[in-house]
């Protein structure tokens, strides 16, 4: 297939999501003000809690077998080296480009998460629905996308909230840690809070500039407070240990939290079915005693696209408003996200092919090469809410970073399809 019908093929699925994301930031604006801030969330608790569920059952329970199940081993793996280089570029960018302390932990996030699940539930499906689609019959290449997606998706929940989530927890400590350093300044200056005038109280103003020189503090004393004043090394490393032993509790916590949620849930469930013949007999098939059942949870999971990108359009218009975020970090994120990202999983895939690390099928291989192309995941804004920090940063770097996703995977997606044809 000629290079310029492979980019018309790819770019239909991202024109899809364009008008559709269009007409989402129409009902989130203030001309029409149907998907308010509340909504959305609302709207957002169904889809994650029913139709992406239902999706993610209803394709891996039909499509998939236990021998599938062995072959896609090197999915997890690439997504850990996804996280892994994204993270590694991040890192180099944060130590050249020298942003804020607090701001560090969110470009290495958006740098590292990919949307691994939402968007890969678009595109994927949309891909197969073209009448020239290089991957064979629309509805064989339908089905098997939605289960690469649907796996996709569940693993990437664990990488977002074990790394990512780490990522922007500290940001959020260091954050407020900065915030009392400077409240604490304020008043160290001695004339109060600026807010009240910039005065302060009158113990303050009486207070003596210099340490008391009197004679009854002798050397003795002073070497006990001096003593007293400063833990010893013991209980700090004490307390470092219990402060490790906290946040790994908190990170099982989060990580036991995300491996019982719905989703993955339904993933497991969906496997379960799907690699087990007799289970799989009575839900999936035109005799099946118990179709009724597949067909209502499929029936569900086909409103998960379509919810999924007006809520996500809707939520992009957040991005438009000032920010403090320097040009050249939205720039760099950009080109280490669109460029270097997918060229380097250009290199791990055809390594994985020539070691026969992945399965024949073509489909599949562009499954794990769209992996490195996807702009951040949504759960890094989910957490920068949580943790009160760099929640603007974040929505401009989301504006702009799914922006420029729409050229960016349009191209790769068509270099991908020439590369594997």
């Amino acid at each position: 297939m000629a290079f310029l019908e492979l980019l018309v093929l790819a770019s239909m699925p991202v024109v899809q999501m364009l008008l559709i994301g269009l007409v989402g930031a129409y009902l989130a604006s203030g001309f029409c003000n149907v998907l308010t801030p509340d909504a959305r969330k609302h709207m957002n608790k169904v889809v994650y809690l029913v139709f992406i569920s239902s999706l993610t059952f209803s394709s891996l329970a039909k499509t998939v077998t236990l021998q599938d199940i062995i072959s896609w081993w090197f999915m997890p793996v690439n997504i850990g080296i996804i996280y892994l280089i994204g993270g590694t570029l991040g890192w180099i960018a944060v130590k050249i480009l020298r942003p804020e302390r607090h701001l560090e932990g969110l470009i290495i996030a958006t740098c590292s998460a990919g949307n691994l699940g939402n968007l890969m539930v678009i595109v994927v499906p949309a891909v197969c629905n073209e009448a020239h689609s290089p991957f064979g019959d629309p509805v064989v290449c339908r089905n098997r996308g939605l289960s690469y997606a649907s796996f996709s998706m569940a693993l990437g929940g664990f990488y977002i909230w074990t790394h990512t989530y780490s990522l922007m927890k500290n940001s959020g400590v260091l954050y407020k840690k900065m915030k009392a350093a400077e409240d604490v300044g304020e008043h160290a200056n001695g004339w109060g809070n600026p807010k009240d005038g910039g005065v302060g109280n009158e113990k303050d103003l009486e207070a003596p500039l210099l340490p008391s020189t009197s004679p009854s503090h002798d050397g003795a004393e002073a070497a006990e407070q001096s003593f007293s004043a400063e833990p010893s090394s013991s209980w700090k490393h004490k307390s470092n240990i219990l402060k490790f032993l906290e946040r790994a509790r908190e990170s099982a916590l989060h990580l036991a939290k995300e491996l019982m949620s719905p989703p993955t849930i339904a993933a497991t469930l969906g496997l379960i079915v799907g690699a087990t013949p007799p289970l799989k007999s009575l839900i999936i098939g035109a005799s099946a005693p118990l179709r009724v059942v597949q067909d209502a949870i499929k029936l569900l999971g086909d409103a998960t696209i379509p919810c999924i990108t007006l809520i996500l359009g809707g939520n992009l218009t957040q991005g438009v408003k000032k920010s403090k975020l320097r040009r050249s970090i939205i720039a760099t994120v950009l080109f280490l996200k669109y460029m270097i990202l997918p060229a380097s999983g250009i290199a791990v895939v055809k390594a994985a092919s020539k070691l026969g690390f992945l399965p024949d099928d073509p489909l599949y291989h562009y499954a794990i090469l769209l992996q490195y192309t996807l702009p951040p995941a949504m759960s890094i804004g989910t957490m920068a809410e949580l943790f009160d920090v760099v929640q603007e940063e974040c929505s401009v770097l989301f504006l702009w970073t799914y922006l420029v996703c729409a050229p960016a995977l349009t191209i790769w997606s068509t270099v991908y399809m020439w590369f594997l044809s």
